[in-house]
């Protein structure tokens, strides 16, 4: 057990790190948010604004390794590593609103937010929405906990994967068991939208010169854990590696889940079940909307007709136009009303 604690409190700490690095960039909606979940949790906690924020990208997920950490953070960025991470579009409108100018309104949203904790918000900050993002549309790992993609590795003519290949960057990103699946509306998880969207095949590599020696096997770009950096586009990133001041968590032993296999499929069946609940629900209330727009509109055309055949001297008209029905014809009758030929 004390093995355990401790890889906790690894884990604890690293998220604390980065937390601190992202509060000291105080004038940021990343800054802002992280504050006010931190520090004004019970009121944040309390805003429809604060519901649909899922957090900030840089604390969305962890990585085994230092250097990994940084190179991945440097690859995306300060205003990626920064960006704010929101469910639906409803969440992303809510961060700001505008006035008839089309000016931001300071007053609401994060602006209108940060000004209660004495933070005045300016300039652009990114905003990644869940539900607009593409996601991945290929299988993931079979029996993976994880549920990380199931990528085509590069390969040499030999077929043996390339010397220092070690995988790819969004299958080395280490999500809780929160973030695993089931965050939006089609039930897909941070892995196959936000950091798919973010790093999409990006390979890794463990040096320069290894990922050099791959490059004809590089479509998505590629990193190494030394620093070097090749973007999708085809692009170098030369000269000394800087520190952004924020990266992802650092902890050891990621790949072991402190529960049982059994409890973690239990709790992801279950989590899976209440998404199945949600989405069922929101189809019956559909479904029972357009039922009572039906009815509406029924009881409408029904009180117009009413109207319409009750008016003054409508039944008499009716009866006016009626062409007028002879009664049947009595047995050897004419029914035609004239004599036969041969009578005449």
């Amino acid at each position: 057990m004390a093995a355990i604690a401790n890889n906790d409190t690894s884990v604890e700490e690293a998220e604390q790190r980065t937390i601190q690095s992202i509060l000291k960039q105080d004038e940021t909606a990343a800054g802002i948010i992280c504050q006010l979940k931190i520090r004004h949790y019970q009121h944040a906690s309390k805003l429809p604004l604060m519901k649909d924020v899922l957090g900030v990208v840089a604390t969305l997920g962890k990585i085994n390794n230092d250097n990994l950490s940084r190179v991945l953070s440097e690859y995306l960025g300060l205003d990626n590593m920064l960006g704010v991470v929101c469910k639906t579009y409803d969440g992303v409108e809510g961060l700001e609103t505008y006035d008839k100018e089309g000016m931001v309104d300071k007053t609401s949203g994060i602006h209108g937010l940060g000004r209660t904790i004495g933070k005045f918000l300016d300039g652009r900050f990114t905003v990644f929405c869940l539900e607009n993002i593409r996601p991945f549309s290929g299988d993931f790992m079979i029996d993976d906990p994880q549920r990380k993609l199931l990528l085509h590795k590069p390969r040499l003519p030999s077929g043996e994967f390339p010397p220092g290949f070690l995988g790819f960057a969004v299958n080395m990103i280490h999500l809780d068991q929160a973030n695993l699946s089931c965050l939006t509306a089609g039930g897909h998880g941070l892995r196959e939208t936000l950091f798919y969207g973010l790093f999409s095949q990006l390979q890794v590599y463990k040096t320069r010169a290894e990922l050099r020696n791959a490059i004809p096997l590089i479509n998505d770009g590629a990193v190494s854990l030394d620093g070097s950096i090749l973007r999708p586009n085809g692009s170098f990133c030369l000269g000394n590696r800087a520190s952004l001041g924020i990266q992802f968590p650092v902890t050891a032993n990621l790949g072991v889940s402190n529960l049982p296999v059994t409890i973690t499929e239990l709790e992801e069946q279950v989590k899976h079940k209440n998404w199945e609940k949600e989405r069922l629900l929101e189809d019956i209330k559909r479904q029972e909307d357009l039922l009572n727009q039906v009815k509406d509109l029924f009881s409408k055309k029904k009180e117009q007709f009413m109207a319409y055949i009750t008016q003054p001297g409508m039944l008499q008209r009716a009866s006016q136009a009626s062409p007028t029905i002879p009664s049947p014809a009595t047995p050897g009758s004419n029914p035609f009303g004239s004599r036969p030929p041969h009578l005449r």
